[in-house]
């Protein structure tokens, strides 16, 4: 019987690892006993060639240009591959060990809008640390146009622009529209890292901060006119982290502060209305999110029990928000007389606590237990004060309206059992409680009870089914009319959030895998069905059926092949009154949505060649129709999208250290969307819009790529 060393696979993600995650010591942990049962084994010569011990440097590093064929916002959404053009970008990942020094690093489309950088290292036994830096483009429309133009934070009109009534009298509408893409980058910055004194102590912090900077869409209103706004975003958010812990055999204890700063770069911005008003209200003012802080120090501990398996786990955390952005002022307009405002700011103050617990046991081998609670409360201690009301920037109503300063408290308790009846059967069952109080809301006190089962049931080696299912029922002490009068609304109305719901649902999961075959099969669907019985308007019931399948079968060591489907149908219905009485209308709402794709693998063509093809299909409908006493059954229309992505890949290597990767994608979205499409600026006599278009890209985006790999591959 001949005897041969064991060996790491030699893949290219194995090769780029190899200094840094033991491959083989636990390959050959698995074969030894095996082999040494047999037989003695002489292990004098064994070489493993890709074990971490090893020292110096190895890493991937590629450079790759791409080509872009259209404009496309929804395609540069993430990616940023948003403009015609060619693109030029940097990635790979690498290693360093030296002794107990290890450091990793990775680099992704350096170049791009959409890039990210990253490195982390230790000292076995010392420390360790970690930064990251990444940004995200997000790409909303690149079809808009807009008359605002910006000056010292605020929208103002063009010089030439005359009022009107409707949008039909903006003479000077197309001479002053100017593109404005809405969309916005987020930059985000992560280091920290830990430090162990001790032998059972451990040092930790964080930072990370993120920052966003761009535009986004906000409706401005003028009685019944309205504008839409490019309304700048300059937001940036810090976050600390500082932690101590503790861990021996059966104990862990921490103590963690956490601290997070909101910062806004504009604390108010202002517009002028581009539609005739009243004297003294051609321009308005809104405020922006506003500048805040949160702080939190949190304590948990954790206890190995000496009987049953059993872990217990607690923990307690202590919080405080605080606002004090200064308010803005009632109203622009200098003709008014308004009262002195009630306070310079909020001075808003938010107490948080928090609670939870949890254990954890397996009394039997065959038996597991869990237990949790958890309690979080909110009490928001910011005065209440009484203000004027300014109605579209042109009169003081005279009404006094007060801020709700809202608080809340909820509990969650949530037990489980699992047992294995037999070697083929396991079942388990769980009980949840939710509870909820309010402050200044229509349902004070909530709560909801839950029960579910589960069976999983291999009857075969190859085949194995898993089924759950349950109910559970919300239920409210009331409704307080009186609090939804007070905010103008129907008496009636049950808010779907707030309401009495019972709901059903089932899980279905089946898996097969052949022992002839190297083929394995997943089924999977899903069924859930809401009722709001005690509503007469609003929700009244909900329905989500869902299934999806999933193929891959290994023709061949060197091919793969996949194929996957889903069905998603989801249904709801709702009840409405036009008169603030009993319903009079009724709205059914169905979206569908189906996917379908596939795609093969193969490598080592030629020893040499990889190719890999996926294509996806995805489409998505939505249809309303509506049924009023007045008019009977309408529709509106129905709201289409429609992906098609096509991928193809071929990786030559053209020796031991270098690969040239040829990649080309296609992507067709065509969506009919009734709320944009032949929608252009002034379209709708009341609104001024941006003219954003319906997502209709067909782009194609070429790749050519070299990867080289360094270090003793």
């Amino acid at each position: 019987m001949t005897t041969t060393s064991p060996t790491c696979a030699t893949s290219p993600w194995t090769r780029r690892r190899k200094l840094l995650a033991g491959f083989c010591a636990p390959l050959a942990l698995a074969i030894l006993p095996v082999a040494i049962t047999a037989q003695e084994v002489d292990t004098s010569e064994w070489v493993c060639e890709f074990c971490p011990f090893e020292s110096g440097h190895g890493g991937n590093y590629a450079v790759g240009a791409a080509s872009v064929s259209e404009d496309s916002a929804y395609i540069g959404d993430g990616t940023g591959y948003d403009k015609e053009g060619v693109y030029v970008a940097v990635s790979g990942d690498g290693a360093y060990v030296r002794d107990a020094w290890r450091t990793r690093w990775s680099l992704e489309d350096i170049g791009l809008d959409a890039r990210s950088v990253g490195v982390e290292g230790t000292r076995a036994g010392t420390f360790d640390y970690r930064f990251a830096y990444r940004e995200i483009p997000r790409r909303q429309f690149n079809t808009t146009s807009t008359i605002f133009a910006e000056t010292a934070g605020d929208l103002s009109l063009p010089p030439s622009w005359i009022r009107a009534p409707a949008t039909a009298g903006f003479a000077a509408l197309g001479a002053s529209l100017s593109p404005r893409n809405i969309g916005s980058d987020r930059s985000i910055y992560d280091i920290g890292g830990s430090f162990l004194p001790g032998t059972n102590w451990e040092l930790s912090a964080a930072f990370r901060r993120q920052e966003q900077d761009g535009n986004r869409i906000l409706g401005a209103s003028y009685f019944t006119n309205a504008a839409l706004l490019p309304v700048r975003i300059d937001y940036a958010t810090d976050e600390v982290d500082v932690g101590v812990r503790y861990v021996n055999e059966s104990l862990t204890l921490s103590l963690g502060w956490h601290l997070s700063e909101f910062d806004n770069g504009q604390s108010g911005f202002g517009w002028q209305h581009p539609f005739t008003t009243s004297a003294g209200a051609e321009s308005a003012e809104l405020a922006a999110p506003p500048d805040n802080r949160f702080q939190q120090l949190t304590f948990s501990a954790g206890y190995a029990l000496p009987v049953w398996n059993a872990y217990a786990s607690f923990s307690a955390a202590t919080g405080e928000i605080e606002q004090t952005e200064a308010f803005l002022a009632y109203t622009r307009n200098t003709t008014l007389t308004t009262s002195v405002l009630p306070a310079v700011s909020l001075s808003g103050d938010v107490d948080t606590s928090r609670l939870a617990f949890a254990f954890t046991a397996s009394p039997t081998r065959k038996a597991r237990l869990r237990l949790t609670y958890r309690y979080d409360e909110r009490d928001n201690n910011s005065a209440q004060y009484l203000w004027n009301r300014v109605i579209a920037e042109s009169f003081v109503s005279g009404d006094l309206e007060s801020n709700l300063p809202y608080s809340f408290e909820r509990s969650s308790l949530k037990a489980s059992a699992e047992y294995q009846l037999f070697d083929t059967l396991r079942i388990s069952a769980g009980y949840d409680r939710n509870d909820n109080d309010r402050d200044f809301q229509e349902v004070a006190e909530q709560s909801e009870d839950s029960g579910w089962g589960r069976i999983r049931w291999r009857p075969l080696q190859t085949l194995e089914l898993d089924l759950r299912g349950g109910s559970a029922k919300r239920d409210i002490d009331r409704y307080n009319e009186a609090v939804a009068v007070a905010f103008g609304q129907n008496p009636l109305l049950r808010k779907y959030n707030l309401a009495y719901r019972y709901r059903q649902f089932g899980e279905l999961t089946l898996s097969y895998s052949p022992t002839k075959l190297p083929v394995s099969v997943v089924v999977n669907s899903l069924y859930a069905d809401d009722r709001y019985t005690k509503s007469l308007l609003g929700m009244t019931s909900g329905e989500d059926v869902r299934l999806d399948v999933d193929v891959n079968w290994l023709l061949s060591e060197r091919t793969s092949f996949y194929v996957n489907a889903g069905l998603e149908d989801v249904s709801s219905m709702q009840a409405g009154s036009g008169i603030s009485g009993a319903p009079d209308w009724r709205a059914a709402h169905g979206d569908k949505f189906s996917t379908v794709g596939a795609g093969v693998s193969i490598r080592a063509i030629a020893d040499k060649v990889d190719l890999a093809l996926d294509y996806t299909l995805s489409r998505g409908e939505t249809e309303i129709a509506l049924d009023t006493l007045a008019s009977g059954v309408d529709e509106f229309p129905e709201l289409e999208a429609e992906s098609d992505y096509l991928r193809a890949q071929l990786s030559y290597r053209r020796s031991e250290r270098l690969d040239v990767t040829f990649d080309l994608r296609y992507q067709r979205f065509r969506s009919e969307d009734w709320t944009l499409e032949g929608v252009a600026p002034a379209t709708i006599p009341v609104v001024l819009t941006l003219g954003a278009k319906p997502y209709s890209p067909e782009v194609f985006i070429f790749v050519i790529g070299f990867t080289y790999r360094v270090g003793d591959t």
